[in-house]
């Protein structure tokens, strides 16, 4: 008998589908029965995370807690967040809960170490990067954070709130030429691992059909802790 995974998501819906994708995808199943339990709150009534952490937004501490206690009852075992940023609000809440979480970043470093990468850039909101978030996972793991200068990062941001949050799917609308040039000033900067550190962030890369070997997706990294944590199996061909 797996385990039961439950997912607090809304942040945003489709990062929230992308991560249980992943998770359906990366299972080593060959019938229905062989995929894990996967129970989901999709709570888009969470505030918005780097509004709370920098600019005095709404807290999303109660709907986080509120979420997670909705799992709890329905019988997760353990909890996931499909959020970069609302990592940085478990701390205040996690021990009002009763089953444990995964942390993304912290599945993220341990994989990079293991990978011998010593320097990883981070791409991310503005809340994730000033909030030391991964610089810290990654520094408890030996590796040096890098992130994009001002005007990059604001284009990060855009890509983020301005296209992904927004429902714009077209490949053809989204900045290709921008994300490439980014990509290609943070490796020359040093960076061996770039690490799309929104849940937003690997879908547009996705749809942009940009497909460098740097680049590592977190989500992908907790649906596959995930899928371990239940007790099932990776698919063979899955690479991390």
């Amino acid at each position: 008998m797996y385990k039961k995974v439950g997912i607090i998501g809304g942040m945003g819906p489709a990062a929230t589908c992308d991560l249980m994708m992943k998770i359906i995808s990366m299972t080593d199943a060959a019938s229905d029965q062989e995929h894990i339990h996967v129970l989901v709150d999709s709570n888009t009534n969470i505030p918005d995370r780097t509004a709370a952490l920098l600019y005095g937004g709404k807290d999303p501490v109660p709907e986080l807690l509120a979420s997670a206690k909705r799992l709890e009852s329905i019988g997760a075992d353990f909890l996931i967040l499909p959020c970069n940023t609302a990592h940085c609000f478990i701390p205040r809440f996690e021990n009002e809960v009763g089953i444990p979480f995964l942390s993304m970043p912290a599945e993220t470093a341990a994989l990079l170490r293991k990978k011998d990468v010593g320097t990883a850039a981070v791409l991310a909101t503005d809340g994730t990067v000033k909030s030391g978030l991964y610089e810290r996972a990654l520094a408890a793991e030996g590796i040096k954070a890098i992130y994009p200068d001002d005007e990059q990062q604001k284009q990060v941001m855009s890509l983020i709130y301005d296209y992904i949050k927004k429902g714009i799917t077209d490949p053809d609308m989204l900045p290709h030429d921008q994300i490439v040039t980014i990509v290609s000033d943070l490796k020359r900067r040093g960076a061996q691992a770039l690490l799309l550190a929104c849940t937003e962030l690997p879908l547009a890369f996705d749809l942009a059909g940009i497909d460098d070997d740097t680049c590592m997706d977190p989500t992908r990294v907790l649906a596959a802790a995930a899928i371990r944590g239940a007790g099932a199996r990776l698919r063979e061909d899955v690479i991390l």
